[in-house]
C-alpha cells in the first residue's frame, strides 16, 4: 500500500536552521519504498492569524480563502506527517500553531512523527505538540529525532559542518518504521 508522507517545516524564520534537518529527513523518508514523500515549507503557506467565526471542526467544506483551501489540500492528502520544529522558548513556533488551529477533520486519524531540535534536542516542543495532535484525533509516535544544540552544527557560512546528522540516522529509521506501520493500519481503518 502507498503512503503520502508530508513533511512539515515549522520554522518561517531568516536564517533558520530547519531547512537543514528537514531536507535531511525527507532524504531519509525517500530512500523508503512505497513512500510518497513531499516537504511542506510553512514559508509557503503562512495564514493570516487564526480568528474564524467557528471552529474548524464546524467547517463543513470550503474554507474562506484559497490560501486556507489550498493548506487543506495538502494536508487531507496525507497519509502521516514528520513535523520539523525548533524550540522557542519552551514551545513550538506560533507560525506552526497557527497553520494546526485552521484545520480539523483534515489532521484526524493520522499518525505524526517530530524532529526537534534546540537546546534539549527539541524535546519541550515535542511533547506539547504531542497534546495538541491528540486533541485533533491523531496518533503521535513515540520515537522522534532530537537534535541538539543546532547553532554549533554549521559553518560561519551558514553550510553544515561534515557528517552532523550521522548520530541519528538511526532514531530517524526507527522513527521512520513506526511512522510507516501506524500510517498503514490507519490508512486501512479510515476506509472502513
Amino acid at each position: 500500500m502507498s503512503l503520502n508522507i508530508k513533511i512539515i517545516l515549522a520554522s518561517v524564520r531568516e536564517g533558520r536552521f530547519g531547512d537543514k534537518p528537514a531536507e535531511w529527513i525527507t532524504m531519509i523518508a525517500k530512500e523508503k519504498e512505497g513512500l510518497a514523500v513531499e516537504l511542506l515549507d510553512l514559508k509557503e503557506y503562512q495564514l493570516p492569524v487564526f480568528a474564524e467565526a467557528v471552529s474548524p471542526l464546524q467547517i463543513k467544506g470550503e474554507y474562506r480563502t484559497p490560501e486556507i483551501n489550498r493548506w487543506a489540500k495538502k494536508i487531507a492528502e496525507a497519509d502521516a506527517f514528520i513535523i520539523v520544529a525548533p524550540e522557542y522558548n519552551h514551545g513550538y513556533p506560533s507560525s506552526l500553531k497557527n497553520n494546526i488551529d485552521y484545520l480539523y477533520k483534515e489532521w484526524s486519524n493520522k499518525p505524526v512523527c517530530f524532529v526537534g531540535y534546540g537546546s534539549t534536542g527539541g524535546a519541550r516542543v515535542i511533547q506539547q505538540l504531542r497534546q495538541v495532535f491528540t486533541e485533533l484525533q491523531m496518533a503521535p509516535i513515540r520515537n522522534s529525532v532530537h537534535i541538539m544544540s543546532p547553532w554549533s552544527l554549521t559553518e560561519t557560512d551558514g553550510t553544515l559542518k561534515a557528517g552532523v546528522f550521522d548520530v541519528h540516522v538511526k532514531p530517524a529509521e526507527s522513527m521512520l518504521m513506526q511512522l510507516i506501520w501506524w500510517a498503514n493500519a490507519l490508512k486501512k481503518a479510515r476506509k472502513q
